[in-house]
């Protein structure tokens, strides 16, 4: 395997893709960086959890200009904060991609890694059925509340995705291949991916 290669794991919720590419980071014995951690360094990096959660949803933040600017009509660099948590978890996601092997949950990192050759992107989706009957089994819900928190991590999901990159993040011209979840199951899954990366990353630098 190469030294430093990355895996970009894409993922419908409620598929297991985040256990999936906890599994991979795992077997390889590489860093895993979920939405929770990359949020996390955002934070800290400036930007708060309140904004950042609008800015998810696709609604257009934006700030207010210095009274200079305002009076020049000049734009300020971040005067539109959503522009800047583009920014940020750009910023973020590259250095971590920097330090050395691991893997992404999420968070448009196939994306922002696109130029990069040592990226592979997978993107891991469910039958509709099968995503609702994990999710009420997970957290515990009626089959109407779990429908309903799917369809509104979707639309998050989905609306980050277009606002960072213009484009669909199911698109499969995005992704180096998609798998469906539920044939193979998480372990197997994850295998099947370790495989593939294998065969790509298996030179030598």
């Amino acid at each position: 395997m190469k030294d430093h290669f990355i895996i970009s794991v894409g993922c419908e919720y409620g598929c297991f893709g985040a256990e999936i590419g906890e599994k991979i980071a795992q077997d390889f014995g590489i860093a895993y960086y979920d939405r929770a951690l990359v949020d996390e360094i955002m934070e800290e990096a400036g930007f708060s959890k309140d904004l950042a959660e609008k800015a998810e949803a696709g609604v257009d933040i934006r700030g207010k200009a210095m009274k200079t600017e305002r009076a020049s009509g000049a734009p300020t660099q971040y005067m539109n904060l959503t522009k800047r948590m583009v920014y940020i978890q750009t910023e973020v996601i590259k250095k971590l991609a920097a330090r050395g092997s691991c893997v992404f949950i999420g968070r448009c990192s196939d994306y922002i890694l696109k130029e990069q050759d040592n990226c592979l992107n997978v993107f891991i989706y469910a039958p509709t059925e099968v995503r609702i009957q994990n999710v009420m089994k997970e957290h515990n819900l009626s089959r109407d509340d779990a429908v309903l928190l799917i369809e509104k991590n979707d639309a998050m999901f989905h609306a980050r995705y277009k606002q960072m990159t213009g484009t669909y993040r199911g698109d499969r011209h995005n992704r180096h291949f998609l798998i469906d979840s539920s044939l193979l199951g998480v372990d197997e899954t994850a295998k099947l991916v370790e495989e593939i990366a294998e065969k790509v990353f298996g030179g030598e630098e």
